[in-house]
């Protein structure tokens, strides 16, 4: 006879697995947030590269622009391209870290959709309660940046055309444009 595992109610190996490995990726996290910064970089430096260095998986040129941003008031200070891309990798690391944590979330509250709850309960759970409230307010400011764009696009519903008139415009534009199109020399080949 074999023997067979009991698992509490609800779970099932699956659960318990991702559990496990939940608990090792917080405890590795905290471990790490012991370090000084030095040996966080004598560590980081001994890992693997875990994609690509050239591909960068951040826009460089957005991350940089971060960079500048934050370094404005320290005049003559500058960020070294080798920091930058250890900064990228960071962050991608972080994104990582967070967006596998909310999945979990999500999975066990039965959703298919990761939301923004499932996100800052994931900052709670790994230690980073502190950017909740900074997290709340950027997602209200996307909300209402939303708004704003939805209205900018019914601005034809303003203009008081209707969509025959709007539809007779547009072409009127498209033969104007085809006309004069013609109208410049074109290389034969």
């Amino acid at each position: 006879m074999t023997a067979r595992r009991v698992f509490p109610d609800g779970y099932s190996m699956q659960a318990l697995d991702m559990e496990e490995e939940r608990l090792q990726r917080l405890s590795v996290s905290q471990a790490i947030e012991n370090l000084s910064p030095q040996e966080q970089i004598q560590l980081f430096n001994q890992l693997p590269p875990t994609f690509p260095s050239n591909t960068g998986l951040l826009p460089t040129a957005t991350v940089q622009k971060i960079i500048s941003e934050i370094l404005a008031p320290s005049p003559g200070m500058t960020f070294a391209k080798d920091a930058r891309d250890l900064f990228i990798e960071c962050c991608v690391e972080f994104i990582t870290l967070l967006s596998s944590e909310a999945n979990e979330i999500s999975e066990k509250d039965a959703k298919k959709t990761i939301g923004l709850e499932h996100i800052t309960k994931a900052l709670q759970e790994l230690g980073f309660g502190e950017y909740v409230e900074p997290v709340m307010e950027a997602a209200q400011e996307h909300k209402d940046a939303q708004k704003n764009r939805e209205k900018k696009q019914s601005r034809f519903e303003e203009s008081g055309l209707t969509n025959e008139e709007l539809l007779e415009a547009q072409n009127q534009l498209m033969a104007e444009a085809r006309e004069k199109y013609n109208q410049q020399p074109h290389d034969e080949a």
